[in-house]
């Protein structure tokens, strides 16, 4: 009784605290539940390798010796090279499984991209938080735009090892104009204290990890928001499917009050005004768009898509945060898709809602282009050749090249500080499809070329039919000056204006 005492107690006092510290806990299983894929190999080839010694250490024993004994390294050699096969083939094919997993609500369609509202460029957002921050001695952590609301949230950490987050900044940047507005809400740093990656009970996933085990997040999901002055930390959760194929699925929210230091967690998509739904969990069921065909075209690389990589949109290459234009609302992560390979022309836009309910794979949608786009870096060169009277100068660049429905794509130009316009266009850049640009509030400037048919040459042509109107049939025009009261304030403005330069010029020739 007493050894078992001894033993007793310490193990379960152990048990006790593993229990408790649920913070290592979740990590542990976490962890060693990706492990457990790669080590089912390693077990199945052990246990290959133990039934084929069997079979020698028998055939050795009936033998005595001679032939038997030549047979039995034979056998070995066999069992050794076959379990090393396997081995190297549930390794393989295993990875191919889980991005297969990752592609069951994934849709392949022929349809055009719905029509998505352009917004300003992510780094833009990025760069105009510093300036807006006052006198924040903290270091920003997390910049995300939120479609809801249309503005960029930024959040700041506090300095020092046991410290949380110091404020949450939300700010407009339009894409024309010159509004600035900007919403700052700080931290009640003495309660609300913890932060994602701090240290000990400053920790937010470890306060999560009380709340509920074995979820976990990725820190680039989350972001900040403000509400009448309260900031709360949005924390999008995963939890984990599976054993020997292990992926990830949407876990709900972790909403961190930044006043009073409550927590809550909810399954309502509803609760924030931003993105819900991991964005680390959108980017893995793209990339897993590489197992769309056959094993053998998995591992060739001969089907899926990849992000456009060529440097145009150094910063933010996919899973662009987009508004749907039309009035139902919503957004989507958008990204455009080139081939696997040495090609760089854009085949395919994929989307996937920011929202979603459940605890399923949000459906992605690979809508393909027809026609297919150039590259975003021939599209930048492109606009540098027709448009060089205003791209590029002093700190003025072409930022991020983005879907925006159909098989249309927006740029905006502009520094960092001021976007000063947007180049809209569609198709190769070698047909004669509309490449116009505009203003950054959208009001067309000119094209270099209008496709038949599109808005922009009928707005192009009732612009020249003003221009080719009569001067007679102007209001205000010498001998049909007309009724007065039928001129609207403006043109009487304008008409009193002129009148006054034609006095002026006159008596000043009089006057010569």
């Amino acid at each position: 009784m007493g050894r078992a005492l001894r033993w007793g107690i310490p193990i379960i006092l152990a048990g006790l605290a593993v229990w408790y510290a649920s913070y290592v806990t979740t990590i542990a299983v976490w962890e060693l539940r990706k492990l457990l894929s790669w080590l089912a190999a390693p077990l199945l080839v052990a246990a290959f390798v133990g039934l084929v010694w069997l079979v020698v250490w028998l055939v050795r024993r009936r033998s005595g010796g001679g032939s038997g004994e030549n047979a039995a390294v034979v056998l070995g050699c066999l069992g050794a090279a076959l379990g090393v096969g396997i081995t190297v083939w549930w390794l393989v094919y295993g990875a191919y499984l889980q991005d297969r997993a990752y592609m069951e609500n994934v849709q392949i369609v022929s349809t055009p991209v719905p029509e998505l509202t352009a917004r300003a460029p992510y780094v833009v957002g990025k760069a105009q938080a510093a300036p807006h921050l006052g006198d924040v001695t903290g270091e920003i952590s997390d910049i995300t735009y939120l479609p809801d609301s249309d503005r960029f949230a930024t959040l700041v950490e506090r300095r020092g090892w046991l410290s949380g987050y110091e404020v949450g900044l939300v700010q407009d940047v339009p894409l024309g104009g010159s509004s600035r507005s900007q919403e700052s809400c700080a931290f009640d740093v003495d309660v609300a204290d913890a932060r994602v990656g701090g240290w000990f009970t400053h920790n937010l996933g470890r306060k999560i990890a009380d709340r509920r085990r074995w979820v976990r997040f990725d820190a680039d999901d989350v972001y900040v928001t403000c509400s009448g002055g309260t900031p709360t930390v949005v924390v999008p959760l995963k939890r984990q499917t599976g054993w020997l194929v292990v992926t990830e699925r949407p876990a709900g929210l972790a909403l961190y009050d930044g006043r009073t230091g409550r927590l809550t967690l909810t399954t309502d998509t509803t609760a924030v005004p931003g993105p819900s739904y991991p964005l680390s969990l959108a980017s893995r069921q793209r990339e897993a768009t590489a197992a769309v065909g056959s094993f053998a075209d998995w591992w060739f690389e001969r089907s899926g898509w990849d992000e456009s990589e060529d440097g145009a949109n150094a910063g933010n290459e996919s899973e662009f945060t987009l508004r749907y234009r039309d009035a139902a609302g919503g957004s989507a992560y958008v990204t455009p898709l080139t081939p696997q390979g040495e090609a760089s022309s854009v085949v395919a836009v994929s989307t996937l809602p920011t929202r979603h309910q459940g605890g399923d794979l949000a459906p992605m949608t690979v809508h393909r282009l027809s026609p297919t786009w150039s590259s975003p870096k021939a599209l930048v060169a492109l606009i540098k050749a027709e448009y060089r009277d205003v791209c590029c100068y002093n700190d003025d660049r072409v930022f991020e090249v983005v879907p925006t429905g159909g098989s249309t794509w927006t740029a905006t130009v502009g520094s960092e500080q001021n976007i000063r316009y947007r180049v809209e266009g569609r198709g190769q850049i070698g047909g004669r499809e509309a490449t116009c640009l505009k203003a950054a509030d959208g009001s067309l400037i000119r094209c270099a070329y209008a496709a038949p048919g599109s808005v922009e040459e009928q707005e192009l042509q009732r612009r020249e039919q003003e221009k080719q109107k009569p001067k007679e049939e102007a209001p205000g025009s010498p001998g049909q000056v007309g009724d007065l009261k039928a001129y609207t304030p403006e043109q009487l403005a304008e008409l009193q204006r002129r009148l006054s330069e034609e006095v002026v010029r006159r008596l000043g020739a009089g006057q010569g």
